[in-house]
C-alpha cells in the first residue's frame, strides 16, 4: 500500500517513482486493490542501548493536527510509557504537534512482546530487536540490531541489478541524494538516480513475476506436473516476462480473458488453473503493496562503534531510513556494533607481566 508520509509530500521511494514509469504500469495492472492513505506523522525512534542489555526507547512524532491514535503511528507504545504533548510554532508561524513517548525496556525481549501485539500502521510487517553481548578480556563489544523481515518469498537480492555505489545510493536518506542531486554536480547524480530508478524498476518487475510463479506454484503444487512444476516454470520466467511485455499496453483485457496465461502455460492448463492463477495474483499485490508507514530509526551504543551499516545523521547519531522498498526480498538489518575497554582486564595482564618480567630479571640476576 502506498503511504504519504509527510502531509503535503509524495511518497518519495522506489514504488511511487516506478508508478510514473511505462514498465511499471504491467505490475500495477497486478494489482487488485491499491489504497492510499496519508496523515502518518513524521517519526524518529530512538533506542540508546545499555551495557546490561537494557533499552531506552523514544519516540518522536510530529503533525499538523494533535491526533496521535496508536492505529495511526509507526511504533507501538501505550500508556506505560512517559508520554508528553508540545505545540512547536515556526519562524513562519506554521504550528507541529509532537508527542514524545519514552519507556526503559528491562531487554530486547520487551520490545519483541511489544512488536507481536503490535497495532499500529505497521502491524503486517514482522519487526524484531536483537542484543549480543561478548566478553573478549580486554574489551566487551556489543551488538544491537532492528529487524525487519522480508515480506516476498520468491523475489530476486536487489544486489543482483545494483552494483555498490547504486545499492548505497538505494539505501540512502533522502537529505543525503537530495544535496546531491542539488549540488554543483547535480547533473551527473541526476543521471545516476535515473539509472538506479531504471534498475530498481526492472528488479521491481521482476519480483512480480518470480513471486507470481512461486505462489502459482503452491496453489497447484501436488496436482500439476510435467511443465507445469514450479522448476519448469521457473525455469521459463525470461519467457513470461516476454509474453507480459508483449502485451502490457492491453494487460488488463488479456489477463482477464486468460489469453496471456493459455500463451504461457496452455489452453487446457488455463483453463484448470485459473482460479490458482488470480489467487496468486491477490498474493502477489499483498506482498508488492504492503501496507508500511516509513520513518527513521537511530541507535545509541555503549562505548566506541567498531561496525555498523547506518549513517550519520546531523547529531551525529547513527541513523536509518525505514522504508518499504528495503525488506521486499531481503530482510532490513541495520545493526551497530560497539566496544568497551575492560580496564581491570588491562591492569591484571599488566601486573601478570611486570611479575613474569620481575621473575626472568630474577632468574638473570641469580646465575
Amino acid at each position: 500500500m502506498l503511504k504519504n508520509n509527510f502531509p503535503g509530500n509524495i511518497r518519495e521511494n522506489l514504488i511511487c517513482k516506478a508508478m510514473k514509469r511505462k514498465q511499471l504500469k504491467i505490475a500495477i495492472s497486478l494489482i487488485i486493490i491499491m489504497t492510499v492513505s496519508c496523515g502518518e506523522p513524521e517519526t524518529v525512534v530512538t533506542d540508546i542501548v545499555h551495557t546490561d542489555g537494557s533499552v531506552t526507547r523514544k519516540i518522536e512524532m510530529k503533525k499538523f493536527e494533535n491526533v496521535f491514535n496508536i492505529s495511526g503511528v509507526q511504533v507501538p507504545y501505550d500508556s506505560t510509557w512517559s508520554i508528553r504533548d508540545s505545540l512547536e510554532i515556526s519562524e513562519e508561524g506554521d504550528t507541529t504537534y509532537v508527542r514524545r513517548a519514552e519507556k526503559m525496556f528491562a531487554s530486547v525481549d520487551e520490545i519483541n512482546k511489544d512488536y507481536l501485539s503490535d497495532s499500529t500502521l505497521n502491524k503486517d510487517v514482522r519487526r524484531r530487536v536483537e542484543f549480543i553481548k561478548k566478553f573478549k578480556w580486554f574489551n566487551t563489544e556489543y551488538r544491537f540490531a532492528e529487524v525487519v523481515e522480508k515480506t516476498m518469498k520468491y523475489g530476486y537480492p536487489v544486489s543482483d541489478f545494483l552494483d555498490e555505489d547504486e545499492i548505497d545510493w538505494f539505501y540512502s536518506p533522502e537529505n543525503i541524494t537530495g544535496e546531491k542531486l542539488n549540488g554543483p554536480d547535480s547533473l551527473r547524480y541526476e543521471a545516476f538516480s535515473d539509472s538506479v530508478d531504471l534498475k530498481t524498476e526492472e528488479w521491481t518487475f521482476r519480483n512480480l513475476v518470480s513471486e507470481w510463479i512461486g505462489e502459482f506454484s503452491n496453489l497447484t503444487k501436488g496436482r500439476a506436473e510435467g511443465d507445469m512444476t514450479a522448476e519448469a516454470l521457473k525455469a521459463r520466467e525470461d519467457e513470461f516476462i516476454e509474453i507480459i511485455r508483449r502485451g502490457e499496453e492491453h494487460f488488463d483485457s488479456l489477463w482477464s480473458n486468460g489469453i496471456m496465461l493459455k500463451e504461457f502455460i496452455g489452453e487446457g492448463n488455463a483453463i484448470k488453473y485459473q482460479t490458482e492463477a488470480d489467487s496468486a495474483v491477490n498474493i502477489v499485490s499483498e506482498h508488492l503493496w504492503v501496507d508500511f508507514s516509513r520513518y527513521v530509526q537511530r541507535i545509541v551504543m555503549p562505548g566506541e562503534i567498531i561496525g555498523t551499516n547506518g549513517f550519520i545523521d546531523s547529531t551525529k547519531i547513527l541513523s536509518w531510513p525505514v522504508h518499504s522498498d528495503f525488506f521486499m526480498t531481503e530482510p532490513y538489518i541495520m545493526f551497530a556494533e560497539s566496544k568497551i575497554p575492560n580496564r581491570w582486564a588491562w591492569l591484571v595482564s599488566g601486573v601478570f607481566l611486570l611479575f613474569v618480567l620481575a621473575g626472568i630479571i630474577y632468574r638473570i640476576v641469580k646465575k
